[in-house]
């Protein structure tokens, strides 16, 4: 075991990531001043934000171009991660963790490889996470293997920040992997920049629910069980074709022994101990800037509507998509890769950039300026409310809006 300068090798012996429990990650992050890092963008970061999917089989393309795969040894067995770029001075690097029954693939082709977010993602290091044994091609793990808890499976991730040397992540979470990576800024909150949380359920499964688990296994084939956690029975009914699909994938490209494991383990999982500040004494909640999304049909609404009951509402964004459903970043990229530029706006990440159809003229350059981790920069936000239902708002940013105090907003887009 490789020692670290100031430790005592009988504390890594106990702690094998010391840098990680003491905070050395950041130790070059300050809060002096402004760090500016300026681009010129030869085309605007969104062009057409009502662009749908033409084809129900876009999401199952890859563009694998100056993707690179690693497997990182982690204290709970091995992470498949695939990664472009590299760390770019203070920029947090953007990491993805899955769904159950997916992979980084089928859960976030069709939103990385939209062009308009590609024009945001190539200014940052883009880091997809697979959980253990379900990637494309991944071996069969030997019977009695004993899965990660959710837990475990959070704890995993430091390793891979680690490993590359990132400072900090923006994380992007669906189902599963949201509440994986909700777990981890709990755990590791100064390596969290932000969390764009997708389809988030904070609560474990009752008596009930698991009941109806076992009863689902028995009389539905796995591919099957896993849809309807993906999508409403709306969309099984009436979107055969995208369901269709998503059937053969999770069939062909999932090992079914490893996807039945991590299936039964999420199934398992424990309440996630968050409550909103004042709520209750020495309450934990996210300390980072929030961004949940939902579709308006979506299986997982109720629980992302709990969640964010439970988030402090002064750096807390929900988004509510409509007409979308179980998969927003399959069926909406064009409106989720828009909430994702108002995201990093808000955290000071694009510090000037008008929308063309405001305008009526071209997008000027684009400044990319970091704010020292400040956590008081946000966008102002100008939103429309009709009766007690918000309707869909349109954001104008300055230079101006830097400095104003981030607060909610519940937008439906």
């Amino acid at each position: 075991m490789p020692l670290v300068p100031g430790v005592p090798p009988s504390e890594m012996s106990k702690n094998p990531f010391p840098l990680l429990k003491r905070g050395l990650l950041l130790q070059e992050v300050t809060m002096a001043g402004l760090h500016e890092l300026r681009f010129t963008e030869e085309k605007p970061l969104l062009r057409g934000q009502d662009t749908e999917l033409e084809n129900s089989d876009a999401f199952l393309s890859a563009v694998d171009t100056d993707w690179k795969e690693h497997d990182i040894e982690t204290p709970y067995g091995l992470l498949h991660v695939v990664i472009r770029g590299s760390p770019k001075g203070n920029r947090p690097a953007i990491l993805t963790y899955h769904d159950v029954g997916l992979n980084h693939k089928l859960c976030f082709n069709a939103f990385f490889n939209f062009e308009d977010m590609q024009e945001i993602t190539k200014h940052f290091v883009v880091c997809h996470v697979d959980a253990p044994g379900q990637q494309v091609g991944a071996s069969q793990f030997p019977q009695g293997y004993q899965f990660p808890s959710m837990e475990q499976l959070a704890a995993m991730v430091p390793s891979v920040i680690q490993h590359f040397g990132f400072k900090y992540v923006i994380g992007i979470g669906v189902g599963a992997g949201a509440y994986v990576l909700a777990k981890f800024a709990l755990i590791f909150p100064d390596l969290v920049e932000g969390l764009v949380l997708m389809n988030i359920d904070p609560n474990g499964k009752g008596w009930i629910d698991w009941a109806a688990t076992k009863l689902s296994g028995l009389t539905s084939t796995l591919p099957d069980t896993v849809l309807s956690h993906l999508f409403s029975q709306e969309e099984l009914v009436n979107n055969t074709e995208l369901v269709q699909s998503y059937r053969q994938q999770i069939s062909s490209t999932v090992n079914q022994f490893n996807l039945q494991l991590f299936w039964n383990m999420y199934n398992s999982r424990r309440d996630l101990d968050i409550n909103r500040p004042g709520t209750v004494p020495n309450a934990k909640t996210l300390r980072c800037p929030v961004m949940l999304v939902v579709g308006d049909n979506a299986p997982a609404e109720d629980g992302v509507v709990e969640c964010n009951s439970k988030l402090d509402p002064t750096n807390t964004t929900f988004l509510k998509m409509a007409d979308s459903g179980g998969l927003p970043q399959v069926t909406q990229p064009g409106k989720l890769t828009e909430a994702f530029k108002y995201f990093l706006q808000g955290m000071g990440y694009i510090a000037y950039l008008k929308d063309r159809r405001l305008s009526g003229g071209a997008v000027p350059s684009a400044s990319m300026t970091r704010l020292a981790r400040s956590r008081t920069a946000s966008l102002t936000s100008a939103s429309s409310v009709d009766g007690s239902r918000p309707r869909a708002c349109t954001h104008s940013e300055s230079s101006e809006a830097l400095g104003q105090i981030n607060h909610t907003m519940e937008v439906s887009c």
